[in-house]
């Protein structure tokens, strides 16, 4: 599944696309009312694999909402979500919708103001339609194969020059625990004058690369649920989207590099040292 960061991907239907975008949208605005009512105030945590892996009564809430949504707006797509697994035939459709309730749970339930709602029509090329809420901030992130990114209707593009030194680069622990690595690309970052964060959201990191908040995004590891929604937002943008060895692709299975064209190359060969 190989993609360059303009996009060229298989065509779809105009009006399946605005629909896409349309529902998506009326979604995370629903999500971002839940998340904002309810963050940090009894959310009543479950433990996964690890003391930092929630699932939450709103995790479960906001899936059961989109499903519900998604299932009666296009019937035959099926979905993909973090809490419920996958419908049947997911793997084999032609469309599938990816949807994470809230991306940045620990967060959420510390009620520290960074979480997101993600929701992504993905295809056999990656990304249709990406919709990522931003609850905190009062920002929905949109993008459509085409037609561009926006946020809260305002049309994003990534600057032309972006440096290293002096930026921010975002990265995520890799299931709560620092991935192999991740202390020498941090030394090297700090080399090249950038600062390196782990704020918690997989999603909002993402999508900083993509408003021109910060210079790059290094994923170690995570779930197709954690990414599809920002990296629409980010192809749209203009930033390049690559695997840990460099080859463009719309959703990476092996280690994701989400960045400004001008700093990808500089920032991959941090991580490809830190890794060895």
């Amino acid at each position: 599944m190989t993609l360059l960061s303009a996009r060229p991907g298989k065509p779809v239907e105009p009006g399946l696309i605005s629909r896409a975008l349309e529902v998506a949208g009326r979604l995370a605005n629903d999500a971002t009312e839940v998340i904002t009512a309810t963050a940090g105030r009894g959310a009543r945590p479950d433990v996964k694999e690890s003391p930092f892996d929630w699932v939450t009564d709103t995790d479960r809430t906001l899936e059961r909402h989109t499903r519900r949504v998604l299932t009666t707006e296009f019937a035959g797509i099926p979905v993909v979500g973090e809490e419920f697994g996958a419908d049947v035939g997911a793997a084999e459709a032609r469309y599938r919708w990816v949807v994470d309730p809230v991306d940045g749970t620990a967060n959420y339930v510390a009620g520290v103001p960074w979480c997101a709602y993600s929701l992504a029509l993905v295809d056999g090329s990656g990304p249709v339609v990406g919709v990522v809420a931003d609850p905190y901030r009062g920002q929905i992130y949109a993008a459509a194969r085409g037609r561009g990114a926006r946020a809260n209707g305002k049309p994003v593009r990534l600057p032309e020059q972006a440096v290293t030194g002096g930026s921010i680069v975002c990265t995520e622990f890799a299931r709560g625990t620092p991935w192999p690595g991740m202390g020498r690309f941090i030394e090297r970052a700090a080399q090249a004058h950038a600062a390196v964060r782990v704020l918690g959201s997989a999603a909002l990191a993402i999508a900083q690369v993509a408003l021109g908040h910060v210079s790059a995004a290094v994923l170690h590891s995570y779930h197709e649920w954690d990414v599809a929604g920002a990296l629409a937002l980010a192809l749209e943008a203009g930033a390049v989207v690559q695997d840990r060895n460099g080859s463009p692709d719309a959703i990476p299975t092996d280690g994701l590099l989400v960045a400004a064209p001008s700093v990808a190359e500089e920032v991959r060969s941090w991580w490809q040292d830190a890794t060895g």
